[in-house]
């Protein structure tokens, strides 16, 4: 009984490993075909915590508002905070959405919604359909982002891509430790490069036209 109990559940587990496989499919499929209809976007990523009022906010609504000006989508997770102020800006703005046992509502300024169940499907999406990154202050989803980006540029396992670590105030202890790693040899000189922290909304866009069109 128990021999038939272990090959029903492996089955009904490979059963689920399978469809596991399509949705994954179906998440950069669907994301495929949006961007392929937009103009080269640049991803947006900060706390969904921070209210309206909060200086960062504004900022991003004006760094926004900037970068769609100069022709660029806006990409970013589509909940409220810098998600919702990176799209309310944006003349052309993206979401993409995931799937949470809290659910994320997607915000009133969202023109594209893409919904995604996992994690690292979406991450993907970020990365691959982005010609620039700007991280605002956020929390531990924001740095897992910028970590992963800047993993990949370090790496050379994707376009070298601008970085910006928008708010001097918040990331400059980030770099303290940033140098922390470099005193222990984990990581090169260059590997600061990577990457500019500024408070100049004008700096950060600058830094991020002279990338255009090289990804």
């Amino acid at each position: 009984m128990k021999d038939i109990e272990k090959s029903f559940l492996d089955n009904h587990n490979k059963e689920k490993d399978i469809w596991r496989i399509f949705r994954i499919i179906s998440d950069f499929t669907e994301a495929h075909e949006v961007f392929a209809t937009l103009p080269s976007a640049v991803s947006i990523f900060g706390s969904a915590r921070t209210p309206k009022k909060n200086r960062y906010y504004k900022k991003t609504v004006e760094i926004s508002q900037k970068l769609s000006d100069k022709g660029f989508a806006i990409v970013t997770g589509g909940g409220g905070g810098i998600m919702e102020a990176g799209n309310k800006g944006a003349k052309v703005s993206v979401g993409l959405n995931i799937k949470l046992p809290q659910e994320q509502k997607i915000n009133k300024y969202v023109k594209y919604s893409l919904n995604f169940k996992y994690f690292f499907t979406r991450k993907v999406t970020f990365i691959k359909h982005s010609v620039a990154f700007i991280a605002m202050p956020g929390g531990f989803g924001t740095l897992d982002e910028l970590s992963e980006a800047l993993c990949l540029v370090q790496t050379k396992r994707t376009g070298a891509f601008p970085i910006v670590l928008f708010g001097k105030e918040f990331y400059k202890p980030l770099e303290k430790f940033f140098k922390v790693m470099l005193e222990h040899d984990y990581i090169s000189k260059e590997d600061l490069k990577l990457y500019i922290i500024t408070d100049d909304i004008d700096e950060a866009i600058e830094f991020i036209e002279k990338y255009k069109g090289k990804k």
